[in-house]
């Protein structure tokens, strides 16, 4: 399906969250209106995959909220794909590479059907995308770093979704199965897909994303990559952070004591 652009695809407005006391994200204002490669940027600890959390309601805000075409999460869920970080995954969970796969199709499922043949066809045709189709039948955790994430890569393509949310897909992963995960993300913009990825280096964000987002706690800058990734707002985002913690910290008290 090739996504209209009559209303913001994806809108984030005023997304504020907090950690007890601690400020993680605050007053985040974003709407990204086209199909695009849309990358997500900031240094480490700055709310990048927590807004993405945020979006699918896996952390409570303090304010705010996320629609996506127009509509809250919960009625478009089987339009949205999620890729979570590596390192939330149990990889001893004794599953094969093809039933992790497998597993991206049953939202479309329903509770009371099981797999067929087409979900079992789509699933191997999945791995077939990522280059890991004759590694089917093995477990997940005998794979290396990056074949883990092209699985999860080959799962998230199996749900069929209209819009993806990465969080860290190259985290930790080998040069090769960094340009087969880029190759297969702009594959799906191509095909009129949103592809929304939290990423950390700026190198490979230049030379990828059609658009991107600094955050560092507050939304920096957002727009086409050559015109966000300037060194004006690459200092506002990477410099003075023990600063803006403390301000916002301050503002996080503030806003326990009068509510």
């Amino acid at each position: 399906m090739t996504l209209a652009a009559s209303m913001p695809l994806v809108e984030f407005h005023d997304v504020t969250v907090a950690y007890g006391r601690r400020p993680v994200l605050w007053h985040v204002d974003l709407a990204i209106d086209r199909p695009c490669l849309f990358g997500v940027i900031g240094p480490n600890g700055a709310g990048k995959s927590t807004l993405l959390k945020a979006a699918l309601g896996l952390v409570p805000v303090v304010g705010g909220y996320t629609r996506f075409f127009g509509e809250p999460l919960a009625r478009v869920r089987g339009r949205v794909g999620y890729v979570p970080q590596r390192e939330t995954v149990d990889w001893d969970f004794p599953v094969s590479v093809h039933d992790v796969v497998l597993m991206g199709t049953y939202g479309r499922l329903g509770w009371f059907r099981r797999p067929g043949g087409r979900e079992r066809d789509l699933a191997h045709a999945c791995l077939e995308r990522v280059g890991l189709a004759d590694l089917a039948g093995r477990q997940i955790g005998r794979l290396s770093g990056g074949q883990q994430q092209r699985v999860f890569l080959a799962r998230a393509l199996a749900q069929e979704a209209d819009i993806y949310l990465f969080d860290e897909p190259m985290a930790g992963v080998d040069v090769r199965s960094q340009e087969r995960i880029f190759a297969v993300l702009a594959e799906l913009r191509d095909a009129g897909r949103l592809v929304i990825v939290v990423h950390h280096d700026l190198r490979t964000a230049a030379e990828w994303f059609d658009r991107v987002a600094l955050v560092d706690m507050r939304l920096v800058a957002a727009g086409p990559t050559a015109e966000v990734l300037t060194p004006e707002n690459l200092d506002r985002t990477y410099a003075g952070r023990a600063e803006l913690l403390e301000e916002l910290g301050r503002a996080v008290a503030e806003r326990g004591r009068t509510s």
